[in-house]
């Protein structure tokens, strides 16, 4: 240790950490939850006759976030995030939270900001955190989030989209993208984007906003027939629900609900933001596949509810073909893949 350096903290123990962590997130206790953190295994009280929704992600230092970028607090909300969209895929309310941590040599600042983070992430949602693991991590961070959901009737799948649907989305896409190719590039780099703009994209993706009000409200609305988060980019996700549906879909590119913060940023890069918004991934906001006689009715009252615009894109095919994009005279255009973990 070099004269005047602070000297180093021990990281805490595994018991201080899970003490810790109690503090974060017991700070209310939501209905249902009998016994949370404490003890081996949580007890959970669900509501008579609902289905219980299960979905799990991790997120992983250097694949999903690096931390020279992203601090604990987006770290422990983007873990959160990603799962609370998956239930808003099904239409669901999420409940409860089991968190799976790994860390190398945190402090207890890191612990706290990380906790904080999942914590204010699911309050608005009524999530609480009932339990989990904390292990070492010889290399990086890894956050894993199971979370528990109900559903009071038939939660929306990826597989009732049908021939002649309207294919809509919520919100804007390429934001997040947009965000992760600013925060590569640095700020010295988009000279011409306006701080608001690189803001706005910066935060989409360090702090998605999961649609659970919007899933909700469009799964008591009626007239949706399919329904998944759009986590890995449009074109990926839409040849999800295409390939369960066995259907086929067709997609106007000008018809994309472009971010306009994105198409902002794209220009001081030099990149093309509509690639963003059909395969950059991560923007979480809902695709699904409706009835068209219901689209005004689900368009006008989902921005009643909730204040997110909701677009059409294309339509359902009856034939297995995949999902063809199309440009502005209405011929097929190659579209790359959305985000695939494992591609060659």
């Amino acid at each position: 240790m070099s004269p005047g350096e602070p000297p180093s903290r021990p990281s805490p123990t595994e018991l201080e950490i899970i003490r810790l962590i109690r503090r974060v997130v017991e700070q209310s206790r939501p209905e249902g939850v009998e016994v949370g953190i404490g003890d081996d295994t949580a007890v959970l009280r669900t509501e008579p006759g609902a289905r219980l929704l299960a979905t799990t992600d991790v997120v992983v230092e250097d694949v999903h976030f690096r931390r020279a970028w992203a601090t604990p607090f987006d770290i422990g909300w983007k873990a959160m995030a990603v799962n609370l969209s998956d239930i808003a895929g099904k239409g669901g309310q999420p409940r409860w939270a089991l968190v799976g941590l790994a860390m190398s040599a945190p402090t207890p600042e890191d612990v706290e900001a990380l906790y904080e983070g999942m914590r204010e992430a699911a309050a608005p949602h009524g999530v609480a955190i009932v339990g989990g693991d904390t292990s070492d991590s010889p290399r990086g961070w890894f956050v894993n989030v199971t979370l528990l959901g109900e559903h009071g009737g038939t939660p929306r799948l990826r597989s009732g989209a049908k021939p002649g649907d309207a294919v809509a989305v919520t919100g804007t896409l390429g934001r997040s993208a947009a965000g992760l190719a600013a925060l590569e590039a640095g700020r010295g780099v988009l000279g011409t984007a306006s701080t608001s703009a690189v803001e706005a994209v910066t935060s989409a993706h360090l702090r998605p906003t999961p649609r659970v009000a919007e899933g909700r409200w469009l799964d008591a609305a009626g007239g949706v027939h399919a329904m998944m988060d759009c986590s890995d980019g449009l074109a990926t996700d839409l040849a999800h629900i295409c390939r369960a549906s066995g259907v086929g879909a067709r997609v106007t590119l000008d018809r994309l609900p472009v971010d306009p913060a994105a198409r902002e940023v794209a220009g001081a890069l030099g990149a093309d933001a509509l690639v963003w918004a059909t395969s950059g991934g991560e923007d979480f906001e809902l695709l699904l596949a409706c009835d068209p006689d219901s689209v005004a009715t689900l368009r006008a009252g989902l921005r009643h509810a909730t204040g997110t615009a909701l677009t059409v894109v294309g339509e359902i095919e009856a034939l297995q073909t995949g999902v063809t994009f199309l440009d502005r005279a209405g011929r097929p255009v190659r579209v790359e893949a959305g985000y695939e973990h494992f591609r060659a």
